[in-house]
């Protein structure tokens, strides 16, 4: 890894430095596009399974019906019955995507999409009785997903999560206006706030709806701002969070520390039983404290050590401290999606136990270096931290040479100021090497 030493040298980032990456980037294929196209014999492949899903956005609708959904914001919340075929458990790995390598995928070995079709929200609540029909619980499972995440990464990270975790659950993915982009930070954070009532008002249709007995919230990572200031704002409103809403699970929050306390006051006493996963080894979250100044992330505090042990136990918060989980994510940010951690879910949605006690993750990629990055001088800072990712992180290649493209020759006069914020994220990802 000796390019990555060159971005902590004095002299700034020479154009040598760039060069390489850029180079790895157009030799290896990113994922195609349009893999939402339903296929229709799909259904019919033997030894897959199936996860059908209601799909709740703010994204603008897409013009190629195999995308469905892009990552600018819409005027209104989309709803969407989505079907996701899974290939036969025996040719993969719990935890896993099989992602196709051309479109249309294949569903013995891929997954793939079924169907997608719009739903109104008038019609919600014939959705979720059809979901929940022959279940005792009647139990809604809401995600919302973190950063980075296009629409197609949500759909089928959810699904994953649904049929590796075993749990019977009626499938609700909320998805908000991301880019899938490592250099779009800012603009998703801004898409999270957007996207606020769109939220609260998917839980509270949700709490109302007489076919639901109770809901669990997943978030993960950026999507659990958005799911705090959510159930914050129906707390407001409403003087309490909805009492159906009954488990909160925050994974690998990428929270401001005091922001978090202070969501978790305002949601008062009655609110729902909240779990918090954390890593103490989770690489995305420390970039993401360099990015805001050196703050606290509530995903990234070590749940034993002073302040923090005493206030999560004041505010009966449960922890599942997943630093000792082993990742196949080299920055150990999606270790809540893996086999192991999910089963664990499942079984403690299944038993109505409080899930805790374990050893749990979080699941998506980097947490961005491009907050705010609004001129040439933050996206050249943004370029330079996301230069080394870019050799590891399939999905960071895939975007990081349409940034590096847009900056053109304004970032030749000005990634010499970029040497002391790149340094930290460059020895997260090398480990000081």
């Amino acid at each position: 890894m000796r390019v990555l030493g060159t971005f902590g040298s004095g002299r700034g980032l020479r154009a040598s430095c760039i060069v390489l990456p850029f180079a790895l980037l157009t030799a290896c294929a990113g994922r195609p596009t349009g893999v939402l196209l339903p296929i229709v014999d799909a259904a019919h492949v033997a030894g897959t399974s199936r996860v059908d899903m209601l799909v709740a956005t703010t994204r603008k609708s897409a013009t190629d019906r195999g995308v469905l959904f892009s990552g600018e914001r819409g005027e209104a919340v989309t709803y969407t019955d989505l079907a996701v075929s899974i290939p036969p458990d025996a040719i993969r790995q719990p935890g896993s995507v099989q992602w196709p390598k051309s479109v249309p995928g294949n569903p013995a070995t891929d997954f793939v999409a079924l169907r997608a079709d719009p739903v109104d929200r008038a019609k919600v609540a014939a959705w979720t009785g059809r979901a929940v029909r022959g279940s005792a619980k009647r139990h809604v499972l809401v995600f919302v997903h973190g950063f980075n995440n296009k629409f197609e990464d949500a759909v089928f990270r959810f699904a994953q999560i649904v049929h590796d975790s075993g749990a019977e659950v009626a499938p609700v993915l909320f998805t908000w206006p991301s880019r899938g982009s490592v250099l779009a930070y800012g603009y998703d954070r801004e898409s999270t706030n957007f996207s606020r009532n769109g939220l609260e008002t998917l839980l509270r249709d949700l709490a109302k709806d007489p076919n639901v007995g109770e809901v669990t919230v997943l978030a993960h990572s950026m999507g659990n701002w958005l799911t705090l200031e959510s159930l914050r704002q129906m707390a407001i409103r409403d003087r309490r969070v909805a009492p159906k809403i009954r488990n909160v699970i925050l994974a690998a929050p990428d929270v401001d520390m005091d922001l978090a306390r202070a969501a978790f006051h305002d949601m008062g006493k009655d609110r729902p039983r909240l779990t918090l996963m954390v890593s103490g080894d989770d690489q995305a979250l420390a970039v993401s404290r360099l990015v805001w100044g050196d703050s606290v992330r509530l995903g990234a505090i070590d749940p034993m050590a002073e302040p923090y042990k005493s206030e999560l136990a004041r505010e009966n918060v449960a922890v599942l401290n997943l630093s000792s989980v082993k990742s196949n994510d080299a920055l150990n940010h999606g270790k809540f999606a893996s086999g192991d951690v999910v089963a664990l879910l499942g079984k403690r949605l299944a038993d109505g136990q409080p899930i805790s006690d374990g050893q749990i993750g979080i699941g998506d990629r980097l947490v961005s270096t491009a907050a705010g990055a609004a001129s040439t001088v933050a996206t050249g800072a943004a370029l330079a931290v996301a230069a080394p990712v870019a050799l590891i992180d399939p999905q960071t290649r895939e975007t990081y040479g349409e940034h590096l493209s847009n900056v053109g020759s304004g970032l030749r006069d000005t990634v010499g100021s970029t040497v002391d914020l790149a340094g930290a994220p460059v020895r997260a990802v090398t480990g000081g090497r």
